[in-house]
């Protein structure tokens, strides 16, 4: 056990501390052997978030997002892997269909270390707040969606960034490699927002019924859910 935690330890030091040299062997080789760490730890760093996020509705939503969360991040990566694969070629890049899927599971890695890193933060904010039973609890829901939606587009934004000495390394010249790269931000932000919003409740919508899914999932965006927030927070 000993070993096997070493090791794994030096593989998130060599991705945090060397992001761009580590992602280039990972991807030019095709490692697979990183293919069960960076699961792993997806499902460890986002959920450990993804309970951080439900925990002020109480263990149950805490439990659900925990399972949620990870689940939209593998299916942003896979919608956004056969996105990005195409795109890739149509871009310039010399990546391969595979090879970007890997690339875009580096910086999902990534981003679950950041996330995972603030778990604790976002703990100890959530059992700060007043309940959802509060007078306020309204107006904590809507800032709580705003702070953890700024969270998860900046974390996004330093993984997705991470790869950009990667992607040039690939493409034919460094437009090419801008264009994938904003592919990638675009791509990520757009699928994974608006699935999570079909995989709703994240918050909990105080005074609702705390449930897996919504039976109403495929109405709304998630887009006209943040705008509400924002217009009715300030």
């Amino acid at each position: 056990m000993a070993p096997l935690f070493s090791h794994i330890s030096q593989a998130w030091n060599d991705l945090l501390v060397r992001g761009d040299e580590t992602s280039l062997r990972w991807v030019s080789e095709l490692d697979r052997k990183a293919i069960p760490l960076c699961l792993a730890t997806i499902f460890l760093g986002v959920g450990l978030y993804g309970a951080s996020i439900g925990i002020w509705q109480g263990p149950k939503l805490a439990t659900y997002t925990a399972i949620k969360l990870p689940l939209i991040i593998l299916i942003t990566l896979t919608v956004n892997g056969m996105i990005n694969g195409m795109l890739a070629v149509l871009l310039g890049s010399r990546l391969s269909f595979t090879q970007t899927a890997f690339a875009i599971l580096t910086a999902f890695t990534v981003f679950a270390l950041i996330v995972g890193s603030l778990s604790p933060v976002t703990m100890a904010m959530a059992l700060d707040l007043p309940s959802p039973d509060s007078f306020d609890a309204e107006v904590i829901h809507r800032r709580l969606l705003l702070t953890h939606t700024a969270i998860i587009a900046l974390a996004g934004l330093v993984s997705t960034g991470r790869l950009f000495q990667l992607l040039t390394r690939f493409t034919e010249t460094v437009a090419a490699a801008h264009y994938c790269f904003a592919a990638l931000i675009f791509g990520n932000l757009f699928v994974g927002a608006q699935i999570s919003f079909l995989l709703r409740p994240i918050f909990g919508q105080p005074g609702l019924k705390i449930e897996f899914l919504r039976p109403d999932m495929f109405r709304g965006n998630f887009y006209e859910s943040v705008w509400w927030a924002l217009t009715h927070s300030f």
